[in-house]
């Protein structure tokens, strides 16, 4: 199916993926967010950070979600800014809900610390 058949997924949408571990040649299927935009969606790609339960032990990095709910998530939730991947948008398994303007925020700032 062309990339433009499918369903549109934006940046800071929550979305189900099959999320691929750092350590291993595997994946688990996980909530993910989506920090790219348009300019690498015209690539056929969509950047993917991680979303870990809030109970993990924390990193440095998490950005706490504070309405999981309008997140799609059943738990407290942080999104772990350290583990990012590049998927393409047909990976995706379903749509979860939307990340709060202030954890947008926050995320971004981690993000660009990593990235300059």
């Amino acid at each position: 199916m062309p990339i433009s058949d499918r369903k549109r997924y934006d940046c800071w949408d929550v979305v189900v993926v099959p999320f691929p571990y750092a350590d291993r040649l595997a994946e688990k299927r996980r909530p993910a967010l989506i920090v790219s935009n348009e300019s690498l969606r015209i690539h056929g790609l969509l950047w993917i950070v991680m979303i870990t339960s809030a109970r993990n032990e924390r990193w440095s990095c998490d950005v706490p979600i504070a309405d999981p709910a309008s997140a799609g998530l059943p738990a407290p939730s942080v999104v772990r800014t350290a583990k990012i991947a590049c998927i393409e948008p047909a990976r995706i398994l379903r749509a979860a809900g939307r990340l709060d303007h202030r954890a947008a925020n926050m995320v971004r700032d981690k993000l660009t610390a990593f990235l300059f």
